[in-house]
């Protein structure tokens, strides 16, 4: 870049570019003061927080100038909103400031009822930081392996009774936020989704009835766990009306809209609208932004795809793209630490993709591959629906793919499927389209054709 731009490639000029780009930088950050935070399909609070943080900021520089009375007007006006948002850290800003601007002025009475009040602001923050501290250590916890997580789950009643204890003596937003995220995220580890959804619409009935601080609550992280226990408690059909009508709240713009159509895609699938889960995989990838998503996010919505033209007539899914689909199926991992989740889903992929192919050689690959997983990754209690499932499959090798025998054999099984609850997130492989749908479209596979060997056994010699 700075041959192309100096036409030498120079300490001077390196430094010169450097310098440029500084430059840059600067002009770029001055444009963050005139963004729209109004847009209500952004974090609530930002406007509000935007607000008063530009008052006190103001405030603080005519305090800084001795504009002591204009300073005292737009510190009071920032305290007043911080209060009304419930930003205790702000208001705890603006009464010290105004404390200090009381002593100056030797305003005594003023002096010292701002004392008081900065006092118990300062004990409510305490409260608060403590709060934070407690469930940042959660989440650092949760973001690890698999194992920390399962290892985490049994601390986590006392984390709660702990936060439970310190939102009681508080009785602030910030205290409530961080109880209702910890036993969101508690719940989730358990696989408690119908108590997910439970506390989502007990929050959204709050709200509604301001019980909840509207300038704060961040309905669209409700909506999106409210969908994603719908999707994860086996009520899809409910969960996809949900997504829906919630789909409107989300900016396109923002990293949530993809997490949230995430959600909203699988539903689709689990509902079995699959020309509808069409449809929103499209308008995914007509997003400006889509490209912009992580190399893991982007390996994710491939491998949507992939299960959304498996599930579609195969007339639908043009000769090009189905041989792309061989030659990404050839070349995905066995086993890749970055798919975590996924692991299962990609192997099951390839081999409903050679089984339609029917191509029996590519098949049995498939099924040992799946075989050595199972036996290396999936030996807790928790993945007995996928033992269960490649159980199923393994019926298909015994009955030589017959779909009639195999269905028959395979009912106890796929009712054993049917029976046993989704395992909670701290160890779940994603169905991305359920077992018990996923046995039908493979039985169909089968009655429009068995697979067959491309290297038929040689017959012995006479």
């Amino acid at each position: 870049m700075v041959k192309a731009l100096y036409g030498r490639a120079s300490t001077e000029n390196t430094r010169a570019l450097q310098r440029l780009q500084a430059r840059v930088q600067s002009k770029l950050l001055n444009q963050l003061y005139f963004l729209d935070n109004s847009d209500p399909r952004y974090v609530v609070s930002r406007r509000y927080e935007m607000e008063c943080l530009d008052i006190l900021h103001k405030g603080r520089i005519l305090y800084a100038e001795g504009e002591y009375a204009l300073s005292e007007r737009l510190l009071q006006k920032a305290m007043r909103l911080a209060k009304q948002g419930e930003f205790t850290q702000y208001t705890v800003q603006s009464a010290r400031l105004l404390r200090t601007l009381y002593s100056e002025k030797t305003l005594r009475p003023r002096y010292r009822a701002m004392s008081k009040q900065l006092a118990k602001w300062q004990q409510l923050l305490s409260l608060e930081d403590e709060a934070e501290r407690i469930y940042a250590e959660m989440q650092l916890e949760m973001a690890l392996t698999v194992n920390t997580r399962r290892n985490v789950l049994p601390t986590m009643p006392a984390q709660l009774s702990q936060l439970e204890t310190l939102h009681r003596k508080a009785k602030t937003f910030n205290t409530f936020n961080v109880l209702y995220k910890a036993r969101l995220s508690y719940e989730e580890l358990r696989g408690n989704f119908r108590e997910i959804i439970h506390i989502t619409a007990l929050a959204a009935k709050r709200l509604r009835e301001d019980g909840l601080n509207v300038r704060r609550f961040d309905k669209r992280f409700n909506h999106y766990m409210s969908v994603f226990a719908h999707l994860r408690g086996q009520q899809a059909q409910a969960g996809l009306k949900l997504a829906e009508t919630y789909a409107r709240e989300f900016h396109p713009s923002s990293s949530n809209w993809f997490y949230f159509y995430e959600i909203y895609f699988l539903l689709a699938l689990h509902a079995e609208q699959y020309a509808r889960a069409q449809q929103i995989l499209l308008t995914t990838r007509k997003n400006p932004t889509f490209m912009k998503q992580r190399a893991a996010a982007l390996q994710r919505w491939d491998l949507y795809r992939a299960y959304a033209e498996f599930v579609l007539p195969p007339l639908r899914v043009s000769v090009v793209r189905r041989r792309e689909i061989t030659q990404w199926s050839l070349t995905l991992p066995e086993y890749n630490r970055d798919k975590r989740g996924h692991n299962v889903a990609i192997l099951i992929l390839q081999l409903l993709h050679f089984l339609r192919e029917r191509d029996l050689d590519e098949v049995m690959v498939r099924m040992e591959r799946l075989r050595k997983y199972q036996q290396r990754h999936l030996r807790e209690e928790s993945n007995l629906r996928n033992r269960l499932f490649i159980r199923l499959l393994y019926v298909l090798v015994e009955k030589n793919f017959d779909p009639a025998i195999s269905e028959e054999r395979g009912k106890k099984l796929l009712q054993q499927i049917k029976e046993t609850p989704p395992p909670g997130n701290a160890f779940a492989e994603v169905e991305i389209v359920p077992y018990d749908q996923m046995w039908k479209l493979i039985l169909n596979i089968l009655r429009a054709g068995t697979p067959v060997s491309k290297f038929p056994a040689e017959e012995p010699a006479s």
